[in-house]
């Protein structure tokens, strides 16, 4: 079965006839008379019942013309789909890590939704090594990391830096130099983290030692730190989504490295109107 069958024999059922069909795709009737005997032995059945000069399509062919409608239309909607004048459509799936899903994309994922209505977006969440195999793999078109990639097959593009907070409850008492923190519960993201690394590079370049617990999740470090029990860094994109809630107080420290964040993808994957429109937005909203 053929795509130049399926063309012809939906010319044939609109028109009622060969000559009229071929008039309509500019070939001659008898090639369309053979491409559609040898689709009827193909598919075992009648499309058409001969009438006199004319054609009248069979039960089987009626059956038979909703799936080839269904075959066309999504033809060329792919068609369309890869006009680079055309908007993007179709499936995109993004992933992220945390702390950017939260901070930092709810206005762009909003506005890309606003611009691209036929875009099915799938939007995960997960750590940077997590997201950078997907996008390997292809099993994500694009993912925001704060780990520079050093796969072969990723691209990447800086979108924006991530300043560091400290944050401890207010009834914790103020802290103005690192050796505050001496001894002082500390909650982070499990290792691997570069948020975490950066805490721990800190904390060794003034000699501090501190033990930290493992907490996969910025909803309870957050709910740890406000009840007291201890403190964390996070970036400034999660501080100012939940300052407002109360209960953590942000300080902030000049030889606390900024995180560069990155939006990546997978070089092979020449063409891509969904994911260079995101791209787009993210230079737009970030200014990179």
């Amino acid at each position: 079965m053929e795509l130049s069958q399926l063309v012809m024999f939906k010319a044939v059922a609109d028109q009622g006839s060969i000559v009229r069909a071929s008039e309509r795709l500019h070939c001659v009737p008898s090639n369309i008379t053979n491409r559609i005997k040898l689709l009827e032995q193909e598919l075992g059945v009648l499309l058409f019942i001969r009438k006199g000069r004319g054609l009248v399509i069979s039960p089987s062919g009626r059956l038979f013309l909703g799936y080839v409608n269904k075959i066309l239309s999504l033809c060329e909607e792919s068609q369309r789909a890869l006009d680079p004048l055309s908007a993007p459509s179709g499936d995109f799936r993004i992933g992220a890590i945390e702390s950017s899903a939260t901070g930092r994309l709810p206005k762009v994922l909003s506005r890309y939704h606003q611009l691209y209505p036929a875009v099915q977006m799938q939007f995960s969440t997960g750590d940077w090594s997590q997201l950078s195999a997907d996008v390997v793999s292809h099993k994500l078109d694009g993912a925001i990391i704060a780990v520079s990639p050093e796969h072969a097959d990723i691209e990447s593009m800086e979108i924006y830096q991530e300043d560091l907070v400290l944050i401890a409850s207010p009834s914790a008492g103020p802290i103005n130099q690192p050796e505050d923190l001496q001894g002082v519960d500390l909650f982070m993201w499990p290792e691997g983290c570069p948020y975490r690394k950066a805490l721990v590079n800190w904390l060794e370049r003034h000699e501090i030692s501190s033990p930290i617990t493992s907490i996969a999740s910025y909803g309870t470090i957050l709910g740890c730190v406000s009840s007291g029990a201890g403190v964390s860094l996070v970036p400034r994109g999660i501080f100012e989504q939940f300052r407002q809630v109360g209960g953590i107080q942000g300080y902030f420290f000049k030889d606390l490295t900024p995180v560069q964040n990155y939006f990546i993808w997978n070089k092979q994957v020449e063409f891509h109107r969904a994911k260079d429109k995101f791209a787009d937005l993210l230079k737009e909203e970030f200014k990179c």
